[in-house]
């Protein structure tokens, strides 16, 4: 190697120059940053990837392996049941964090996402070429490579090696894992108020009219349902003020 030629830039070694653009390293650092936050405050990370399992036993390990000495050991499992949805939706709860190796048209993935906000789950997806709708996760880590080989290459790797590096650079820096708690300045703040919660639909009444049990963010709850009705186990509906507004179909996405 020429003395001018970084390891970190060489071609096929390291950070490839037109992988980690400017784009991509904000990404990492502000996932890095919820993620640390979240294990700060208690929580578990899920990782899945159905059509490339390896990934998922990958993130699991990297998460709870220290291989530096001194770095934390952080509570990380691997889901890789054949009903996904079903398996995380015991395990994950609230606060807790989904970590998802896959392509942008994995639909086990896409209604894992869509679910995680009424599980009270932060969500990262890292993939590569076309990129997921807008919102389809609370971060997306992702590669603009469109040949099918790329989950297979050391790239994904690296990102989720970086995501690693960069969570325990925040865990150095205890003043960053206290999240500032949003300032209510107007007389109805909508940030705080009932406003289109994320549920999840665990069991519905018994008849056409009444309450159905669902599941939020903050918890389990009844919630009046005859604007939707009929909603049947795993549907889910926007609530505000103790109804359920609207039911989302499984192609609207999140």
């Amino acid at each position: 190697m020429t003395a001018d030629v970084s390891p970190l830039t060489e071609p096929g070694a390291g950070i490839a120059p037109d992988m980690l653009d400017s784009g991509l390293a904000a990404d990492l650092a502000d996932a890095a940053l919820s993620i640390a936050r979240r294990f700060h405050a208690g929580a578990t990370l899920w990782a899945v990837s159905p059509r490339w399992e390896p990934h998922a036993h990958h993130v699991a390990v990297e998460f709870v392996h220290p291989v530096i000495v001194g770095k934390r050991a952080l509570p990380a499992f691997a889901l890789c049941s054949s009903d996904l949805v079903g398996q995380a939706r015991v395990a994950v709860r609230a606060g807790d964090l989904i970590v998802a190796v896959a392509a942008a048209d994995d639909a086990v993935v896409t209604d894992l996402m869509r679910r995680a906000a009424a599980w009270g789950a932060c969500t990262v997806w890292i993939g590569s070429g076309a990129r997921p709708a807008a919102g389809a996760a609370d971060h997306v880590l992702w590669l603009d490579d469109p040949h099918p080989l790329a989950p297979a290459t050391g790239r994904f790797v690296l990102l989720y090696h970086l995501l690693w590096e960069l969570t325990h650079v925040c865990f150095e820096h205890p003043g960053l894992l206290r999240e500032t708690a949003a300032e209510c300045t107007d007389e109805v703040c909508v940030t705080c108020s009932d406003e289109g919660r994320l549920a999840e639909v665990v069991e519905p009444p018994d008849g056409p009219f009444g309450d159905a049990l669902v599941r939020t963010a903050t918890g389990e709850e009844r919630v009046d349902v005859t604007l939707v009705t009929p909603v049947t186990v795993g549907d889910l509906v926007l609530v505000h003020a103790g109804a359920a507004l609207t039911r989302l179909e499984a192609e609207a996405g999140r």
